[in-house]
């Protein structure tokens, strides 16, 4: 339990640098919910970690009522890097001036990271990770390509809604997110059994 709390914890800081400090900055996005909290941001100025949990509510509702386990082993993890990415929002005026590829590829890389992490040790982020893990867990696929196909939708829509540079950015971002994802979540490395 106690390491499941560092991973989380761990987890949701290392995907919060990867958004403040290398997305936002370049306005790219990443998909799933925390696309559509960075779309909410770029138009609106909503807070992204609010947003998140506000559009992660009917996807806990249904954990709740089919996939309970994942429905606990997701709450903290929705949470936590949710303050985590609100919190940290502060970084985004120390952003590196790297080529906005560069960024998209290092972001996505650790925003990849920190979701493989917690995907490991049988938690994310909620949201679109967790409807992920149940799709994953019922049609018997690999979670990081559910991901990856999700997010393939969300940031269509941001393309439609920005600019082909911003769909081009946030592909490079997605195949990072995804890559390194199906890395951390690989069987081989997965523990036997779910820890508690």
């Amino acid at each position: 339990m106690v390491k499941k709390g560092i991973m989380i914890v761990a987890g949701s800081l290392i995907l919060s640098l990867g958004i403040n400090f290398f997305l936002i900055p370049d306005h790219v996005l990443d998909g799933g919910i925390i696309g559509i909290g960075m779309i909410a941001n770029y138009i609106w100025g909503m807070k992204v970690g609010l947003t998140i949990i506000c559009f992660s509510i009917p996807i806990f509702t249904l954990a709740w009522f089919y996939f309970r386990m994942y429905f606990y082993n997701s709450l903290h993890g929705l949470l936590v890097s949710s303050f985590s990415i609100d919190v940290l929002q502060g970084l985004r005026a120390y952003h590196l001036p790297l080529d906005p590829a560069v960024s998209s590829i290092i972001g996505g890389a650790l925003v990849g990271g920190g979701i493989g992490l917690m995907l490991r040790h049988h938690t994310s982020t909620g949201g679109t990770d967790l409807l992920a893990q149940m799709i994953a867990d019922w049609m018997k696929v690999n979670v990081g390509f559910v991901i990856l196909a999700i997010d393939a939708v969300i940031i269509g829509a941001g393309g439609l809604l920005f600019s082909m540079e911003t769909l081009l950015l946030s592909a490079i971002t997605i195949l990072s997110v995804g890559l390194v994802t199906m890395t951390f979540t690989s069987s081989r490395l997965l523990p036997e059994h779910p820890a508690s």
